[in-house]
């Protein structure tokens, strides 16, 4: 029994040193896997995020940001720059990278065998206890290599839904800033409107004096003012409101510290993207597409699949023009091939009907997902282009339109063929085209942002949380 014991135990030492160096090499350091994340939000165009590991890295984090923001009139890169560096919820998800990296870890190590001796009785059989023990490490040895792969995958996923939680909070940022300036900029607006309909109820107010004008004319021009004042202090009320959504974002509060927005949005950029750009860089770059291919290896590599058979598009698209036609026109759109390739595995063989309905399932998700991204993408365009012109048309024919009235306008009241009421009528509407006017150069903004996330966003899930075992 004694020889059975020690090639026993040599047998276990053996095991002890299975371990997967290179790898663990790869997901020890504090922050693995964080540089994919950086890099990707950094491909995106949405800015540098940081991962704060102790109480000092955060209190320094909150430093920079009130530097950042603290009575300063911030633009959009500056939110989001605050917003990556301050959001307690961003970091929870860099969290879930680490707890991601140390399965990777722990897979690697392989197993750790021990020695459990029980006597009890007479006599126990040391011998059988640690030949039990052998055989479970030898069946953990044996599946350890296929687990770190399977681990490594997941690891992968967690670094894409790390990298897709900081682009959302980038995309959302932004268009919370969009949301407060454009906020503001309307209630400017009214407040011009306001100073007209206060002017006309106090000229309303003396000419009733007179006799000038009757009680129902009086009523009218009165009411008006009681309804812009009213609009305006909801205008206010909504540009705080929306203020604050963007303090939340960038983690900050509003009664500890100040900042300001711009009054008005930014100008018109000459056009916007295409669409056939915006379809090919959302099938490259979006993380749930990514995700998804990652999930079919991982599945693969769990249930033993070897061997790529053959590779499917998602769908089929001939280069050719694509016509549309509305209200009479005829719009010719270049339709260019686009392709997206999903993997299939050879699953005939698998004895398990688990694995191969595993295999279907993520297979025919991601295909779901690559059409919907295509959808996506082509929305993003037909909305980013549609917005653009509508607010180009206020810009270049309304407004321009609106300023020949007002001018014409005050040459006739300066030469007494109007009345002041008129004049003053003419210029609510003015300002009336501008509310219009700033709204459309809003929504042409907060496309934009949605053609961002159109191609590098979508939710990039960790799968293999809900599988559940053979039975």
């Amino acid at each position: 029994m004694k020889g059975k014991l020690i090639s026993s135990v040599a047998a276990l030492a053996v095991l002890s040193a299975c371990a997967d160096t290179a790898t663990i090499g790869k997901v020890s350091t504090p922050r693995a896997g964080f540089a994919a994340v950086a890099d990707r939000s950094q491909r995106a165009q949405t800015g540098t995020p940081a991962w704060h590991l102790s109480a000092a890295e955060i209190a320094a984090a909150e430093a920079q940001t009130k530097a950042l923001i603290e009575g300063k009139t911030i633009s959009a890169d500056t939110a989001v720059r605050a917003a990556l560096l301050n959001n307690r919820g961003l970091q929870a998800s860099y969290a879930e990278l680490g707890l991601s990296a140390t399965d990777v870890w722990e897979a690697a190590l392989g197993p750790v065998p021990t020695i459990g001796v029980s006597v009890s009785g007479l006599a126990g059989d040391v011998t059988r206890t640690l030949e039990a023990t052998l055989l479970t490490a030898v069946l953990d040895a044996a599946t350890a290599k296929p687990r770190t792969k399977v681990a490594e995958l997941r690891f992968e996923q967690a670094q894409l839904a790390a990298a897709g939680e900081t682009i959302a909070l980038a995309i959302e940022t932004r268009r919370a800033w969009i949301e407060a300036v454009a906020a503001f900029e309307a209630a400017g607006l009214i407040a011009q409107t306001q100073n007209a309909a206060n002017a006309a109820s106090e000229l309303a107010t003396e000419l009733g004096r007179t006799g000038a004008l009757n009680r129902a004319d009086q009523a009218r021009e009165h009411a008006f003012n009681a309804e812009v004042a009213a609009e305006r202090a909801d205008a206010r009320l909504e540009a705080q409101l929306a203020k604050e959504r963007l303090a939340r974002l960038m983690g900050v509060s509003l009664g500890q510290m100040t900042f300001y927005v711009p009054d008005a949005l930014p100008g018109l950029p000459g056009g916007p993207r295409s669409q056939v750009d915006i379809e090919r860089l959302a099938l490259q770059n979006r993380v749930d597409l990514a995700a998804g291919r990652l999930e079919l290896q991982a599945i693969a590599a769990d249930y033993r699949l070897t061997g790529q058979t053959r590779a499917v598009s998602d769908i089929s698209l001939m280069a050719g023009i694509e016509i549309e036609r509305e209200d009479g026109e005829t719009d010719r759109n270049p339709v260019l091939e686009v392709e997206f390739e999903i993997p299939l595995y050879d699953t005939g063989k698998l004895i398990s009907r688990r694995g191969s309905l595993e295999y279907l399932k993520a297979a025919n998700m991601l295909a779901e997902s690559a059409v919907g991204a295509r959808a996506e993408a082509r929305a993003a365009h037909k909305a980013v282009t549609g917005k653009h012109s509508v607010a180009r048309h206020w810009r270049d024919v309304v407004l321009p339109l609106r300023r020949t009235i007002d001018e014409e306008a005050l040459l006739s009241y300066n030469g007494m063929i109007t009345s002041t009421f008129e004049l003053l009528e003419d210029a609510r509407d003015g300002l009336e085209a501008q509310l219009s006017a700033a709204e459309a150069k809003r929504d042409y903004w907060l496309a934009e942002t949605s053609v961002t996330a159109a191609i590098w966003g979508g939710s990039a899930s960790v799968g293999g949380d809900e599988e559940g075992d053979d039975e």
